[in-house]
């Protein structure tokens, strides 16, 4: 693992107060709790393997996959746009531990070096498997990747549906909810910023 991404596992306990690992056997304890205090009952023999389900679930959704950021030289010295589009994600808000899901649109204007492309998937990742709300999320990928690559601008906007808003309280089904962060030419050229929030969203 890089030593930027190591850093962001270490501020990622200093935000959440927990270690790196996952605790599998405590996480089934609490769900069968959970599910008891609900009024159901784990030891029926549809709900048995329920606690470790849910408990590996919710490891999964918490658990970013590592991964090396990979830079190359610019040596062509490319300044266009470069646009990942529609990477997919799922994400828990923060607020209720419900899902939320959508895809992200990903893009820079490349200075001194360019990005794998499939790190830009890795990313939205990192930051989507934890808890999270989706405008901060929008945020620190776009901040995240300004500071990683010294790029000329980032651009991220990110389409989510929010199961806690669909499938409970207002219950508005089919809704979806639009955040997007910009930064440098993409935020401060009209043009640039123009061409990249049309490209993002067609």
């Amino acid at each position: 693992m890089s030593s930027s991404v190591t850093a962001l596992a270490d501020q990622r306990i200093r935000e959440f107060g927990t270690p790196g690992g996952v605790d599998i056997e405590a996480a089934e304890v609490a769900a069968e709790a959970l599910m008891r205090a609900l009024g159901m009952d784990p030891e029926t023999p549809g709900l048995s393997d329920t606690p470790k389900r849910v408990a590996r679930a919710y490891a999964e959704l918490l658990t970013p996959r590592d991964f090396t950021l990979t830079t190359f030289p610019n040596d062509e010295k490319y300044d266009e746009l470069v646009l990942a589009k529609r990477i997919p994600f799922t994400s828990l808000c923060e607020h209720h531990l419900l899902p939320f899901v959508g895809t992200a649109s990903v893009g820079y204007l490349p200075g001194p070096r360019i990005l794998g492309l499939s790190k830009l998937a890795r990313v939205v990742e990192l930051f989507a498997r934890r808890p999270q709300v989706q405008e901060r999320m929008t945020k620190q990928i776009a901040d995240w990747l300004d500071t990683q690559l010294g790029p000329r601008g980032v651009g991220v906007v990110i389409e989510a549906e929010h199961t806690c808003m669909t499938l409970r309280g207002v219950q508005a089904r089919g809704s979806a909810t639009v955040t997007s962060s910009l930064t440098g030419l993409l935020r401060t050229d009209e043009r640039t910023r123009a061409e990249f929030l049309s490209l993002a969203s067609s």
